[in-house]
C-alpha cells in the first residue's frame, strides 16, 4: 500500500473512533443503535406502563411491553452505562424492530432534535434505572418530560426500572442530595431537607395522586414509603385527595393498562408490590419523628389486579395495619 493511502487510512480510523466522543460532548448525550429504525412497526401499538422494581428483569414483563409497541421501535433514556437494556431487549428476549440508546450526560441533550425526533417516533420508551435525581436535573420542564407525557398520553407504552420507575408518579422521591435516604432517617425527620420530594415532572394519568418506591422488600423501604408521603401530602393544597404510596419488589414488574387496570408479574413467587393508603389523620411536624397511629397497606400479589389511580385491588395478598413511632413500624393485630 503506499504510504500516502496508510497514513490516509489511519487518519479515517482515528477520526472514527474519536468522533462519537466529540460529539456525544457536544451534544450532551451518547448515542447507540441496534436494528433498523426505518423498518415498519410489525403490529399494532397500545398504551401501558410498566413499572419494573429493580434487579432482574422479568422477561414476561418484558414480552408485555414489547407487544404493546407492536414489536417496534424502542428508545431507551439512561443518564449511566449504555447498552445493556437494548441489548437484552433486542438479543435475549428480541421481537423489536430496533432499540435506540441515549445516555445522557447533561441537561443539553434535552433540547436535541435528533434525540426529541427519536422519542416522538417510538413505538416504546423504556427508561433505565440509576440516579433518578439526573433525570430529574437533566429533563424536567424540558422538551423531553413533554415528549414522555405526549408519548403515554398518545397511546404509547412506557417502561421503567428501578429509577425509571421511581420517576414516573405525580410526586416522587428525587435523591437530590446525592444519597438514597433510608427508612430510618426518612421516619426520624419526614418534612426534612434529606427527604427530597420532588413534583410536575411527568404527568400519567394512571399515577395521578401517586408516589412510588422501588427495591421495595428487599431493601426494608416500608418507612420510607410512609415518609414519602408524608412530607408529598404536605406539599399538597388544601383538601386535596389522599395520595397513594406503591413500593414494587425488585423481582416484580407492575404492567398498567390505559384504563389503570394493573397486574404483577413476578421472577419469584413471592414478589409483588405494596400500596401504602395516605391522608394520614395524625399531624406532621417539622423537625419531628413520623408518628401514625394507624396506616392502611394493601399486598398486590400475582393474583391481584390493582385499579389505578384510584387504589382498588381485587383478591389482595394481604391487608394489613401499621403503627409507627421512634423511628420504627409495628404491624397492629386488627
Amino acid at each position: 500500500m503506499p504510504l500516502s493511502r496508510w497514513i490516509a487510512l489511519v487518519l479515517t480510523v482515528c477520526f472514527a473512533v474519536t468522533l462519537p466522543a466529540q460529539q456525544a460532548s457536544a451534544r450532551g448525550y451518547r448515542h447507540y443503535l441496534i436494528g433498523d429504525v426505518r423498518a415498519p412497526t410489525p403490529g399494532p401499538v397500545s398504551g401501558g406502563l410498566l413499572l419494573m422494581g429493580g434487579g432482574d428483569r422479568n422477561t414476561d414483563s418484558l414480552k408485555w411491553f414489547i407487544s404493546k409497541a407492536g414489536h417496534g421501535h424502542i428508545v431507551i433514556l439512561r443518564a449511566s452505562q449504555s447498552t445493556s437494556i437494548a441489548d437484552e431487549l433486542y438479543k435475549d428476549v428480541g421481537g423489536i424492530a430496533s432499540a435506540e440508546t441515549f445516555v445522557f450526560t447533561s441537561r443539553k441533550a434535552a433540547y436535541d432534535r435528533k434525540m426529541l425526533a427519536s422519542l416522538k417516533r417510538a413505538d416504546g420508551i423504556f427508561i433505565a434505572g440509576g440516579d433518578q435525581s439526573r433525570y430529574v436535573r437533566f429533563w424536567k420542564g424540558t422538551p423531553v418530560a413533554a415528549a414522555l407525557d405526549a408519548h403515554v398520553a398518545a397511546g404509547k407504552p412506557l417502561a421503567g426500572t428501578s429509577a425509571g420507575l421511581a420517576m414516573q408518579g405525580e410526586y416522587l422521591y428525587g435523591a437530590m442530595d446525592g444519597g438514597s435516604i433510608t427508612s430510618a432517617e426518612a421516619l426520624a425527620d419526614p418534612l426534612g431537607v434529606a427527604n427530597t420530594i420532588e413534583t410536575d415532572f411527568v404527568h400519567f394519568a394512571q399515577l395521578k395522586g401517586v408516589i412510588t418506591d422501588t427495591h421495595f422488600k428487599e431493601r426494608n423501604r416500608l418507612g420510607r414509603l410512609f415518609a414519602f408521603v408524608a412530607k408529598a401530602e404536605k406539599m399538597r393544597p388544601a383538601g386535596a385527595a389522599p395520595l397513594l404510596g406503591l413500593g414494587v419488589d425488585e423481582s416484580a414488574a407492575l404492567a398498567v393498562e390505559p384504563d389503570g387496570s394493573a397486574r404483577v408479574y413476578a421472577t419469584a413467587p413471592d414478589g409483588g408490590a405494596w400500596l401504602v393508603k395516605g391522608g394520614f389523620a395524625d399531624p406532621v411536624a417539622p423537625g419531628q419523628p413520623l408518628k401514625l397511629a394507624r396506616v392502611e397497606v394493601t399486598g398486590i400479589s400475582l393474583a391481584s389486579t390493582l385499579h389505578l389511580p384510584g387504589g382498588k385491588v381485587d383478591n389482595p395478598g394481604f391487608e394489613k395495619r401499621y403503627a409507627v413511632s421512634d423511628g420504627q413500624w409495628r404491624e397492629l393485630a386488627d
